[in-house]
């Protein structure tokens, strides 16, 4: 029998609506139409007019016969028509499928096809990979696509059209007072990202209206992001959707300063041109700030407001960050968290300590994000804590709000990642006393290069495709510039001869640039005796001077 809370108590239309980020840019349309939403070159968009442009995709695509369940995959960087896409797709009720802009012409067309994309909007950038990849797709499915072509007018980009309409037109046939609609469940699909596995395919982490609506607020709640910041898309908007930021700074009705092109010159005269109050970034781009000459940072105010991921800042990025006058912040998360699911909160009295032991705090992977249920280091066969000790071993798990709907079209890899009602980071990490999370290795091998994940096996599958190699195994090496690249060791077939450069070359013909190894070693592998290769042994010599770097 109910209790007296639940009778006549039901939901309705007047007291229960899904959660949606959608609603974020609504509402700063309604309430603040007048302030700048998108900096782009000489381009200046208010919300209000960012919000109508969004309705005009929307009704477009809508006119195209897309709808609830449809793909829209974007091959853009972080321009104007990358923001729209965060809002008018979903908004149509189609599923935004943000393509890695680093990645292949054949790994991109296995992504049009396993996620069924109907429409793909393209920058003239990338318009010869996307060509061949569309090429790829066409053959492998017998699809057709319809494409449609971004022109940029702000910088000069070269690129061939592959589509008949332009971006522009398009949205010009669409309604401006588009009545859009709140998803019918907040469980509904609103985003397709694709992430690196330890199988050569990569899974389709899908994510829905409700966890991108928290962990957008999630991030000004761990952030203490106050109304109308000035964020800098430093941080690619394919990877995580920018870790949820494009509904973050709408939410906050914050200015977005697209950034076409990520090197230091251009980040601090848009730090210092815009008045930035805010970006996110890998730490392969803090040490491009940390280095970088004298002049550049010349001007720059104190206070700027970085999040760092990835690879764990080491202390000469947080020495260097805290000299320029930057406050720095450590998150972790994955793909299949939305992005940041867990921060390292800084203690007031961390303050008082010195550089090293500040480092040491700071590149801890953290405590749960605010909306976010639990993040905690279980053993992985009991699902029983570990004891916060520091030293024994379990694997990050997490639970709540922040984790992904599921991996598209893969019930078996859904199941496993949330077996016992835990999500499975695969990341193995200690407790410590104060309830700080720390990682220690990755028990998927997968590689972490300048932010970006590689699968080691990937690797491995086109290294084995050599006429020389017998044997092949690829472990992460740690790198200044990029946090980690790939270092691949190999064990040749007897009788053949083959340099480095030859190894490299053959990658180079399978691989995106960022995946192709950086280190060779040939030597015998270390094995099991049932044959098994101990990469924890390969590991061990990954930074040894027997690895020839090319």
């Amino acid at each position: 029998m109910a209790n007296i809370f639940e009778q006549g108590l039901e939901r309705n239309p007047a007291n229960f609506t899904p959660i949606t980020p959608l609603l974020f840019l609504e509402r700063s349309a309604q309430v603040y139409p007048d302030r700048l939403a998108v900096i782009h070159g000489k381009l200046r968009q208010t919300w209000a007019q960012t919000y109508e442009r969004c309705c005009r995709l929307a009704s477009a695509l809508q006119k195209q016969g897309i709808g609830l369940g449809d793909t829209v995959a974007v091959m853009l960087p972080n321009t104007p028509p990358m923001v729209e896409a965060h809002f008018g797709i979903p908004m149509s009720g189609a599923v935004l499928n943000a393509l890695n802009t680093r990645l292949d012409p054949e790994s991109i067309a296995f992504m049009l096809n396993h996620g069924e994309a109907k429409v793909v909007i393209v920058d003239p950038e990338f318009s010869g990979v996307m060509k061949k990849a569309l090429e790829i797709a066409r053959k492998e499915s017998g699809r057709e696509f319809l494409v449609i072509d971004v022109e940029e007018t702000e910088f000069d980009v070269p690129g061939e059209k592959l589509g008949k309409l332009t971006y522009e037109k398009f949205l010009s046939d669409g309604d401006p007072q588009f009545d859009w609609q709140v998803p019918a469940d907040e469980w509904q699909a609103i985003c397709l990202n694709y992430t690196s596995g330890t199988t050569g395919n990569p899974k389709g982490v899908v994510y829905h209206h409700r966890g991108a609506a928290i962990n957008a607020i999630s991030n000004i709640l761990d952030w203490d992001i106050s109304k109308h910041p000035t964020y800098l898309w430093t941080l690619p908007m394919f990877h995580c959707n920018g870790w949820c930021f494009p509904w973050t700074v709408a939410a906050r009705a914050g200015i977005n300063v697209c950034l076409r092109r990520v090197d230091a010159q251009h980040i601090f005269a848009a730090i210092k041109d815009h008045g930035v109050t805010h970006y996110c970034a890998a730490p392969i781009v803090h040490n491009l700030l940390v280095n970088a000459p004298d002049e550049l940072k010349q001007g720059v105010s104190a206070g700027v407001k970085g999040l760092i991921a990835g690879a764990a800042p080491p202390a000469s990025i947080i020495e260097g960050m805290e000299k320029l006058g930057f406050d720095l912040t450590h998150v972790y998360g994955l793909t299949e968290t939305y992005g940041p699911a867990a921060v390292c909160v800084k203690q007031d009295e961390w303050n008082d300590l010195d550089i090293g032991e500040r480092a040491r705090l700071n590149a801890r992977q953290g405590v749960r994000y605010h909306l976010q249920q639990a993040i905690a280091v279980l053993d992985p066969e009991t699902l029983e804590p570990v004891p916060p000790d520091g030293e024994t071993m379990g694997e990050i798990m997490f639970k709540g709000n922040i984790a992904m709907k599921g991996y598209l079209k893969n019930e078996k890899a859904s199941k496993e990642a949330f077996e016992g009602g835990w999500f499975h980071s695969g990341d193995l990490a200690v407790m410590n006393p104060d309830g700080y999370v720390k990682m220690k290795d990755r028990s998927k091998d997968i590689i972490i290069s300048g932010g970006e994940n590689i699968s080691s096996v990937e690797v491995e599958d086109v290294l084995y495709r050599h006429p020389a190699v017998m044997a092949a195994a690829v472990v992460a090496k740690p790198d200044p510039k990029w946090g980690e690249t790939p270092c691949a060791f190999l064990e040749i077939k007897p009788g053949m001869e083959v340099t480095p450069a030859d190894i490299i070359a053959h990658c180079k013909q399978h691989l995106a640039g960022f995946k192709v190894p950086k280190a060779i070693v040939f030597c015998e592998l270390p094995k099991t005796s049932t044959g098994k290769i101990q990469k924890f042994e390969l590991r061990k010599q990954a930074g040894s001077a027997s690895a020839i770097d090319v």
